[in-house]
Formats: C-alpha cells, sequence, structure tokens
C-alpha cells in the first residue's frame, strides 16, 4: 500500500506538472481515484449518461489526503471543496458539471474524440505563449509537489491501515459482495 500511494502521488505530481495539456477523458464511472487523477489534468470531458464522480473516501473510511484536498480546492474554491470532501458524494454528470468537477460534458462516442480535438486547439496556439501561460497558471498546482510528502505520505499510509478505515472497508466489499452473489 505504500508503494501505491507513492507511485499515485508521483503520477498526481507528473500530471500537475506536466508540460503539455492533458485532458480527462471520463467514459464511465470515476469515483475516488478516478476523480482525483481527473482533477489535477487541463480539462475534465466526462460521458452523458447514468455516471458518477466524486470524492467518496470519506463515505469508505478513508480520509481525503491534503495533496488531494489542495487540487479539489483550486479546482471547485474552498467552501465547495470542503462540501465535496467532507460529504464524500458521488455526482452525476450534470451535477458535477454544475459544481465544476468536469468541464464540458458530451456523448459516450465522443468524450475521446472531443479530448483530442480540445488538446489539438490548445497545441495550435503560438507554442511559447500558450506553454508559458500554462506553466504559470499551473504553477501552484505544479508547487504542492515540490514540497516534502513524505510526511503526509506517511500519515495516508497509517489512515489506511487504521482500525476504522480497515472496518468501514471490510463492511463495504461485504456489502457489495452480497450485491453480486
Amino acid at each position: 500500500m505504500a508503494t501505491l500511494w507513492r507511485e499515485f502521488y508521483a503520477l498526481l505530481g507528473a500530471i500537475a506538472g506536466s508540460p503539455i495539456p492533458i485532458v480527462a477523458a471520463l467514459t464511465g464511472h470515476a469515483p475516488a481515484g478516478g476523480t482525483v487523477l481527473a482533477i489535477f489534468c487541463d480539462w475534465r470531458i466526462m460521458a452523458e449518461g447514468d455516471y458518477r464522480i466524486g470524492l467518496n473516501e470519506v463515505q469508505v473510511g478513508i480520509p481525503v489526503p491534503p495533496v488531494i484536498l489542495s487540487g479539489l480546492r483550486r479546482l471547485v474554491g474552498l467552501r465547495l471543496a470542503e462540501r465535496m470532501a467532507v460529504g464524500g458524494g458521488l455526482f452525476s454528470p450534470p451535477e458535477a458539471l454544475d459544481l465544476g468537477l468536469v468541464d464540458e460534458l458530451v456523448a459516450l462516442e465522443q468524450v475521446v474524440e472531443r479530448a483530442v480535438e480540445w488538446c489539438q486547439r490548445l497545441l495550435a496556439l503560438p507554442p511559447d505563449a500558450m506553454s508559458n501561460t500554462r506553466r504559470l497558471a499551473r504553477a501552484d498546482l505544479a508547487a504542492v509537489f515540490e514540497a516534502d510528502l513524505e510526511p503526509e505520505l506517511q500519515r495516508v499510509i497509517a489512515g489506511w491501515w487504521s482500525p476504522e478505515t480497515q472496518a468501514t472497508l471490510r463492511a463495504l466489499a461485504e456489502r457489495l459482495g452480497k450485491k453480486t452473489g
């Protein structure tokens, strides 16, 4: 689990500091980690339909880590991020759009095509002007990963193994097992 969290943080840092624009093309449900990855992207395009997105970590007994909360705050604002993270809700595509959690909704079969179009449009701009402005605009997000995150990671890992988290996860697995069985 420690390796997983360290690698996940490294991936988030790579997305946040990427020299090229990254679009999240959400073609289905994107709870928890799926939402986290999208938060750190430049743009989020989600399929219309009966899908859910959100940080449901608290519902399953996992405290939302500070790095993730920081990204959510940057995306949707302080008060809304607090409400979304603490409540652990999952949202429909229209709700996610209204909250600012995603930037665009399109039909499922158009998600990837639209994501590529968005990137191509950005990359068609004068490259130095676009890249330098983008780097400045995302500097706060990239800076989150310049700090020593090891103490945070230690707390996140310890939280994962806490009795409350493990009991909640076991109960969830049991409920899910009954639904599929």
